[in-house]
C-alpha cells in the first residue's frame, strides 16, 4: 500500500501552483494528500497527481485571519486523523514558518513532518533545511518547494515546468481567431498597473490588428468593461465567466498573457503561454515571476517599495508601475506572441484527470 503525504501550502492560488513540481516529485512514490487554504484550494485540484484536496483556512496565513478556536483546532486535528497520513511536507515561502502547522500535525499523530525553518524546531520537525545555510533565500517559489521535498527524500525532476490538469474547452467563450488576454485585476491593491494603462494597451493592441481577450472576477466587472471598450467591437469581456478550470482553458488559447504578479500569471505559466508580467517589487520577482515560459518583465524592480511586502502602495503616485507606459506593454505582447507564432513552443504536458502521474 502506499504512503500517504500530506503536502501543505496554505496561501493562495499562485502559491499553490507554483508548489506543482514539488508535489509532482512526492507523487511518483506516494499518494498525495494537498493541504491547501480557501484561496488555493481550486488550484490545489488542478495539480497533477494530488488524490485529494483538504481545505483548511490557517490563522497565522490568512489576511484577514480568522479567529483561532478550540473548535477549529479539532476540527483540522480530527480530518487528519481520519486521513491516515504517514507523513507530511509543509511548503513555505521565506517568511513564513512551518512549526505552527507542524504542531497541529504531531497531534494529530503524523510520525515525520519536513520543512524549512529558521526557528529552532525541537521535536516538531524531523527533516529541517536552514534558510540562508542549507536553502539559498533568492531562488524561485518553484526551487525552494522542490528543496523541501527533496530533503524529504522526493527528488524532483529535471522538468519543473508548471503543469495542471483537467484543463477545459474555452473555445465557445473566446471564438474564432488568435488572441492575447489582458487581466487587469489583482487581490492585493499595490500589485495593480492602473487601469488606464490597461486601457491604452488594450487600445494600441486593436489598433494593431490583435484580438482582445479580457479577464476577471464577476466584481472587477467596471474594470473589465473599460479594457474591452478601449479595444473596440471585437474584444471579448469574461469577467465573472470562467471557474479556475475554465480560466486555464483561455490562458491556454491565448498567444500571450497581460498581467500583474497575481494567481492568472501563474497558471498562464501552468499551460504555457508567454507572459507580460507587470510586477510590483513588493515581493522579490527573482522567487515569484511567472516560470519557465517566455516572459517580459516590466516595472521598476528598484523601487522604494522593494521587499516591502505591502498590500496597498506605500509610495504616492506607484511609481513602480504608473510608469510603465502602454506602448510599452502593448509592444511586449505582440513580440511574445509573434515569437510563439513563428517559432511554437511546446505546451506543458496536460495530466490525467486522475491526477496520477504515470
Amino acid at each position: 500500500m502506499r504512503r500517504r503525504v500530506l503536502v501543505a501550502r496554505l496561501d493562495s492560488m499562485g502559491d499553490v501552483l507554483l508548489a506543482g513540481p514539488a508535489v509532482r516529485a512526492v507523487a511518483r512514490e506516494a499518494e498525495v494528500i494537498m493541504l491547501c487554504g480557501p484561496r488555493g484550494a481550486a488550484a490545489g485540484a488542478l495539480l497533477p497527481g494530488v488524490r485529494d484536496v483538504m481545505v483548511w483556512d490557517a490563522p497565522w496565513i490568512s489576511d484577514p485571519a480568522p479567529a483561532v478556536t478550540g473548535g477549529r483546532i479539532d476540527q483540522l486535528i480530527h480530518r487528519l486523523r481520519t486521513a491516515r497520513i504517514d507523513e507530511a511536507v509543509i511548503l513555505t515561502s521565506f517568511h513564513q514558518s512551518p512549526l505552527p502547522l507542524a504542531l497541529l500535525l504531531r497531534l494529530a499523530g503524523v510520525d515525520r513532518i519536513a520543512g524549512a525553518s529558521v526557528d529552532y524546531p525541537g521535536s516538531l520537525l524531523d527533516v529541517r533545511l536552514r534558510p540562508g545555510e542549507d536553502l539559498p533565500e533568492d531562488i524561485p517559489e518553484v526551487d525552494r518547494a522542490c528543496a523541501i521535498v527533496e530533503a524529504a527524500g522526493f527528488p524532483a525532476e529535471a522538468d519543473r515546468r508548471l503543469r495542471v490538469r483537467d484543463v477545459a474547452d474555452a473555445s465557445a467563450l473566446v471564438g474564432d481567431g488568435r488572441y492575447i488576454v489582458l487581466h487587469p485585476g489583482a487581490a492585493v491593491g499595490a500589485r495593480r498597473w492602473p487601469a488606464e494603462g490597461f486601457a491604452g494597451a488594450a487600445r494600441l493592441l486593436a489598433e494593431s490588428g490583435r484580438r482582445v481577450v479580457v479577464t476577471g472576477a464577476e466584481g472587477e466587472r467596471d474594470l473589465t468593461a473599460l479594457l474591452a471598450r478601449a479595444a473596440g467591437p471585437h474584444a471579448v469581456d469574461l469577467a465573472g465567466a470562467c471557474d479556475l478550470r475554465l480560466l486555464a482553458g483561455v490562458l491556454a488559447g491565448a498567444d500571450a498573457v497581460v498581467v500583474g504578479n497575481t494567481g492568472p500569471a501563474h497558471l498562464a505559466a501552468a499551460v504555457g503561454t508567454p507572459v507580460v508580467s507587470l510586477f510590483s517589487p513588493v515581493v522579490p520577482a527573482v522567487r515569484w515571476a511567472p516560470y519557465g515560459v517566455p516572459v517580459a518583465l516590466l516595472g521598476d524592480q528598484d523601487a522604494p517599495c522593494r521587499g516591502t511586502r505591502a498590500r496597498d502602495c506605500p509610495v504616492p503616485g506607484h511609481p513602480c508601475l504608473a510608469g510603465v507606459a502602454p506602448a510599452e506593454v502593448a509592444a511586449a505582447a505582440i513580440r511574445l506572441a509573434d515569437a510563439r507564432e513563428a517559432h511554437p513552443i511546446e505546451a506543458n504536458p496536460i495530466d490525467t484527470k486522475d491526477g496520477a502521474i504515470r
